[in-house]
């Protein structure tokens, strides 16, 4: 009973430490000022996310190879230090300061933002092994909300008080709430037990041995391989052998695997980015625009929580491709939104792309441990999850599409094309 009083605590703190740092999605609200006194584009800006977005996945990267290695609280005061420092340098910026703001807010904020995301989620699942989908999930709610709820917070104040006073003030925020983490967060004692631990690591066994991609054996050297494969109660082959991150990259299972999340991650990814913008486009107010932005995030984070539902309901084959769908119909949705100029649509659209955007990282995670083995299970997702720096390019391409077309039409053509190759992709992977 002890331990269960002291674990609780770290989740509160993950949970305050995801909301702050997921200002970063709320970039569609954030960029509105620079683009109105700057002057700058929608692809300037634009690159900027896509730079954020990279330098996110760095941290990540960065964090995974230095929690086993440094004391953890220097890790949280190194991301609070990028962050503060990213988000003050960007509030000094003026009109030729367009490469300072990929340096600040893209390099320092998100290289800061993407060493804590990865440190806290590590920490909390080392605390909560028993309760993992519940805990992952609630941290997935808050970094999700923070675009909605924070970013709403952010367009009131940047109205009262300035876009440059704004900054500064969420650069202090997300500093404080990692410098509190840093005195609160400790690795969990190895001999620390909670009474239904055991119970939980073995339904999550069971979960992930559920999850497992229906794998066909085939002539290709994948089949030929030495691996050891086991059928589940459910049909599914679950690969028993434990790849190197070399040997996964070279399985052409791994490739197929990797350009499906890449071309579905562009789809969600990119709207990200335009959120708002697209809102205003269809007719939406500027205030309104910015809360249908949050709801993307929110919608997001929720997803979270049904990817779960769905995973243990139906499985993972089936939730790849419910995921499939609902990535094909988001486009869809805003292409018929865009060319109507019907701001409920947009609200719809924006809400079905937050879902399935929300399906890639639990899709991400039980396809590494069921494909490539639970060894060397940390450095292999960190590199699947490196689709997101491809893909967060196509943002980039969609700001230069409507930069030349004046429209929202191209660049979501773009992504429809992106979402029915994926599908493809995505019905492959099982031949793998």
């Amino acid at each position: 009973m002890e331990n269960n009083v002291k674990r609780w605590p770290v989740i509160v703190v993950g949970i305050a430490v995801m909301f702050f740092s997921g200002i970063i999605y709320a970039w569609s609200i954030l960029k509105a000022p620079l683009m109105e006194e700057m002057g700058w584009g929608a692809s300037q800006l634009a690159l900027n996310f896509t730079i954020t977005m990279c330098t996110f996945c760095i941290g990540g990267m960065i964090s995974g190879i230095l929690i086993k290695r440094i004391n953890l609280r220097l890790i949280f005061l190194m991301a609070a230090v990028c962050s503060l420092c990213g988000f003050y340098i960007s509030s000094t910026l003026h009109e030729d300061g367009l490469s300072l703001l990929y340096l600040s807010y893209g390099g320092l904020a998100g290289l800061g933002i993407g060493i804590a995301y990865n440190a806290i989620i590590s920490v909390v699942n080392e605390w909560f092994s028993d309760m993992k989908g519940t805990a992952s999930g609630a941290l997935m709610m808050s970094f999700g909300a923070s675009a909605l709820v924070l970013g709403n917070v952010a367009n009131s104040m940047i109205g009262s008080i300035g876009w440059r006073v704004t900054y500064m003030l969420l650069g202090v925020m997300t500093c404080a709430a990692l410098v509190a983490a840093s005195l609160i967060l400790k690795h969990k004692d190895p001999n620390v037990s909670f009474a239904k631990a055991d119970e939980g690591t073995e339904l999550h066994e069971k979960n992930v041995k559920a999850f497992v991609i229906e794998k066909t054996l085939s002539d290709s050297d994948d089949a030929a391989s030495d691996s050891v494969r086991e059928t589940s109660k459910d049909d599914t082959i679950v690969e028993k052998k434990d790849y190197t991150t070399m040997e996964m990259i070279k399985r052409p299972s791994f490739l197929r695997f990797f350009l499906f999340l890449v071309l579905a991650s562009a789809v969600g990814n990119s709207t990200i980015s335009m959120a708002r913008d697209v809102a205003i486009f269809s007719g939406a107010e500027a205030g309104v625009a910015t809360m249908l932005a949050g709801i993307l995030s929110l919608c997001n984070g929720a997803g979270r929580l049904l990817a779960g539902a769905l995973f243990d309901k139906i499985g993972q084959r089936k939730t790849m491709l419910v995921d499939g769908i609902i990535t094909i119909t988001a486009p869809v949705l805003m292409l018929l939104a865009i060319s109507m100029h019907s701001v409920p649509l947009v609200a719809i659209g924006l809400a079905v792309t937050g879902i399935s955007y929300a399906f890639q990282p639990p899709v991400t995670s039980s396809v590494v441990a069921s494909f490539y083995g639970a060894k060397n299970f940390p450095a292999n997702f960190s590199v699947a999850n490196t689709t997101l720096i491809p893909a967060s390019f196509v943002a980039t391409i969609g700001g230069v599409l409507f930069t030349s077309t004046g429209s929202y039409i191209a660049p979501f053509v773009l992504l429809l094309v992106f979402s029915v190759v994926s599908f493809v992709l995505n019905l492959s992977v099982k031949n793998a």
